[in-house]
C-alpha cells in the first residue's frame, strides 16, 4: 500500500465510512504475506515509494501467478522482469489491463500512474543489440512514475549520430546509458552533461568482450566522475536508480 492508500483508509475509518475491522482486515497482510514459496513484501511500496518487483526467471508460470493475483488485491503497480508469453497468459486472466512488452520480456499492470518524477529521464543505447536492455530499463522508470525518453544506436562507433541529438540529452534530468562491446559511450555523454548518468554493461559483443565484462570494468573505470554503473544487462536496476535519483 501506498502512503496516501493508508492515510485515505484511515480518514474513512474516523468519519465512520469504515469499521475498525474492515480497516484491520485491508492492513492485515502488512508488511508481508507468506504464500509458502514466497514472503509477499506489501510493505515495500510504503516503505521504499514503489512496490516489490517480481523476477521471473527461476520461477514456475504457477508461482508467478500467484504472487501476481494476491499483490493486485492490494492494489499495487505489477512488473514483472524476464518474462515470458506463458506467464503472461495467466496474468491476463487476472488483470485484462495487463500488458506484455517483448522486447524487454517485462509484464506491467499499471494502474497507479501519477507521475511522481520531478524531470525527464532519458535511456539511451549504443547500438540496436542493446535496446533489450534499454527497454527494460524504460519500462521500469515510466511504471514508476516518470516521463521518459530514448535515443537508440547512438554509439560511438558513428559519434555524430549522438552529438546530432544534444538538446535531448540537455533536456534530462537523469539519463541511463545502454552498452556493450567495450562500453565506451557512457564516458561519452557523461563527458557532455552535468546530470546523473547510470550507465548499463550489456553482454553484447564479440569473444573478449568476455559476456559484458569487459564493458563493466570499462564502465567502472570511466573518467567521466557522473557515471555510476549497475551490473551486466541489469536495466531494471538502472530504471529504478533514476527512477530514485528523479524524485528527489
Amino acid at each position: 500500500m501506498m502512503e496516501q492508500e493508508i492515510r485515505s483508509l484511515l480518514s474513512e475509518v474516523k468519519a465512520g465510512g469504515k469499521s475498525v475491522d474492515e480497516a484491520v482486515a485491508r492492513l492485515k497482510h502488512l508488511p508481508f504475506e507468506n504464500l509458502g514459496f514466497a514472503r509477499i513484501d506489501h510493505h515495500r511500496s510504503l516503505r521504499q515509494g514503489f512496490p516489490e518487483v517480481i523476477f521471473g526467471r527461476g520461477k514456475t508460470v504457477r508461482q508467478v501467478a500467484a504472487i501476481v493475483k494476491h499483490m493486485l488485491a492490494n492494489h499495487h503497480n505489477i512488473l514483472v522482469t524476464h518474462s515470458d508469453s506463458s506467464m503472461f497468459q495467466q496474468i491476463k486472466k487476472l488483470a485484462r489491463e495487463a500488458k506484455f512488452h517483448k522486447d524487454s520480456k517485462t509484464i506491467v499492470v499499471w494502474r497507479d500512474k501519477t507521475v511522481y518524477g520531478k524531470g525527464k529521464i532519458l535511456i539511451v543505447s549504443a547500438g540496436t543489440a542493446d535496446i533489450p536492455v534499454a527497454e527494460e530499463a524504460l519500462v521500469t522508470a515510466r511504471v514508476m512514475g516518470n516521463e521518459v525518453e530514448s535515443l537508440y544506436d547512438v554509439g560511438v562507433a558513428g559519434i555524430h549520430r549522438l552529438l546530432s541529438e544534444r538538446d535531448h540529452l540537455m533536456k534530462a534530468r537523469v539519463i541511463v546509458v545502454v552498452a556493450g562491446m567495450e562500453g565506451a559511450l557512457p564516458s561519452v555523454v557523461g563527458g557532455l552533461v552535468a546530470v546523473p548518468v547510470i550507465a548499463v554493461p550489456t553482454s553484447v559483443g564479440y569473444g573478449a568482450s568476455l559476456q559484458g565484462i569487459t564493458a563493466l570494468l570499462g564502465m567502472l573505470n570511466s573518467c567521466s566522475s557522473n557515471v555510476t554503473v549497475v551490473n551486466i544487462d541489469n536495466g531494471f536496476g538502472a530504471g529504478y536508480v533514476a527512477s530514485l535519483i528523479n524524485r528527489l
